[in-house]
């Protein structure tokens, strides 16, 4: 079940917190919360959720889930493609990386990471997708039309 719009904030902050930590392990890293890196012409400061000390790799993390009913929560999948946007201004040597929250939904044979890889990886070019249950598990979503080999 959904939370409600007032629990949010605090969701999306254990989640935030939660990845720092998981990411932090698997890459033997520091991570920074809310890190305000300049992008954009002329230079603006954005806060990323997450950034390593030298900023070599920076991170957006998502804890979106299915709507109640089962139905794409169109109006998240605008916010994730808001966060490859703002990736897009960072230099192509950092390692981009969109965390999001491991989200079924009975009946669906593909995780909400899944689904938004299928219907928007077009717009990922170098920003890499992944997952991360409960059980501090990583795994990253490819774009299957990217994985072709002619």
């Amino acid at each position: 079940m959904a939370n409600s719009n007032s629990e949010n904030p605090l969701v999306g902050r254990e989640f935030q917190e939660y990845v720092k930590s998981v990411l932090g392990k698997e890459l033997k890293t520091e991570f920074d919360l809310e890190a305000a890196i300049s992008i954009g012409d002329p230079k603006k400061d954005h806060k990323f959720d997450l950034a390593n000390k030298d900023r070599s790799i920076v991170a957006e993390c998502k804890c979106y889930t299915w709507t109640d009913s089962g139905n794409v929560p169109s109006a998240k999948l605008m916010g994730l493609d808001e966060a490859v946007f703002y990736f897009s201004f960072l230099p192509s040597e950092t390692t981009k990386m969109l965390c999001m929250k491991k989200a079924e939904y009975p009946g669906k044979t593909e995780t909400l990471a899944e689904y938004y890889v299928r219907v928007h990886g077009h717009l990922l070019r170098d920003v890499k997708v992944y997952e991360l249950s409960n059980d501090e598990k990583i795994r990253e979503i490819k774009n299957s039309e990217h994985l072709m080999i002619s």
